[in-house]
């Protein structure tokens, strides 16, 4: 349920709208060639096929659908110019309304197959219109928004990175000896060069500015601890390649971000979670009251 209710979600939020997918998957049905019945035409006629008007506006729609598809990556593929629009309509609206009027002529309309795959297709579009409007009947209050700002603001700080060195020595020992030199004044690049047998020796140590996570977890404890002050060295902690002592050189980032920084993604984020629980409360409600009926031995 859960998994079919994500990609519910998915076709809520994707790019066009029930219309315009029903528009694709359901296209008006046109009359067979043979009888063909006109319909009242709503919009500026661009083409006919048979006694089957196109218009201006459903040339507009589908196009909207297909650019909203196409690759951030590949704008070039849009269509856009008015050359690429008459193509669009010759090779793909025209060529299919020809394709669907000859199936409707020889019945295939009616087979079982085709009727029980419409259906299905009746079913996907109007539970999608269904969660679009209760979906449209969440609003998130300026309250909510400021709470959740207050509850989690720390969290909401820019990353931040640190510029370190690192001294990396097989044994204990060696490394006392080493923080020993250090705090009495030794610089950490010239003694990384020397006696450091991590690969950023070669560079005294330094590992540039990264970010927690970057190495392994004590690392983090340690080398961005609020207590490790810039120009500082750190104590003695053991790791995978041995003992590291690491020299906090600069500070980046870190910054807290504003409520107005923030307020579009908060409310964007808890309408998007109402939005859910909605759902979900209307599906449990919707279960106790109905006769649901399992056969799990069936499958196999």
């Amino acid at each position: 349920m859960k998994c079919k209710l994500a990609v519910l979600f998915f076709l809520l939020f994707g790019l066009m709208g029930c219309e315009k997918i029903n528009e694709l998957i359901m296209p008006k049905k046109a009359p067979s060639v043979n009888k063909a019945v006109s319909a009242p035409v709503k919009g500026v006629p661009i083409a006919k096929v048979n006694n089957f008007t196109i218009t201006l506006e459903d040339l507009s729609q589908e196009i909207e659908a297909y650019n909203s598809m196409v690759p951030a990556d590949k704008p070039e593929i849009k269509i856009t110019g008015r050359e690429q629009k008459i193509n669009y309509l010759k090779n793909e609206m025209v060529r299919r309304q020809l394709l669907y009027q000859l199936a409707l002529d020889r019945g295939l309309d009616k087979n079982e197959e085709v009727l029980k795959a419409l259906e299905k297709s009746k079913m996907d579009l109007l539970v999608v219109d269904l969660l679009r409007s209760e979906a449209g009947k969440v609003e998130v209050s300026s309250k909510e928004v400021e709470d959740y700002y207050t509850t989690y603001k720390e969290q909401m700080k820019e990353p931040e990175e640190r510029q370190l060195r690192e001294i990396v020595v097989p044994t204990e020992q060696e490394a006392k000896d080493i923080l020993i030199q250090l705090l009495q004044g030794a610089d950490v690049a010239s003694l990384a060069k020397e006696r450091s047998k991590a690969a950023t020796a070669k560079d005294g140590g330094d590992l540039g500015f990264i970010k927690p996570g970057s190495k392994f977890p004590q690392f983090d404890n340690v080398a961005f601890a609020d207590s490790l002050e810039v120009g500082k060295v750190s104590s003695i902690f053991k790791g995978p390649d041995g003992y590291y002592i690491v020299k906090l050189e600069a500070k980046s980032g870190g910054k807290q971000r504003s409520l107005s920084e923030m307020w579009d993604d908060i409310k964007r984020g808890l309408t998007f979670l109402k939005q859910q629980q909605r759902i979900e409360e209307l599906i449990g409600k919707l279960s106790r009251e109905a006769k649901i009926e399992l056969y799990e031995g069936e499958i196999k």
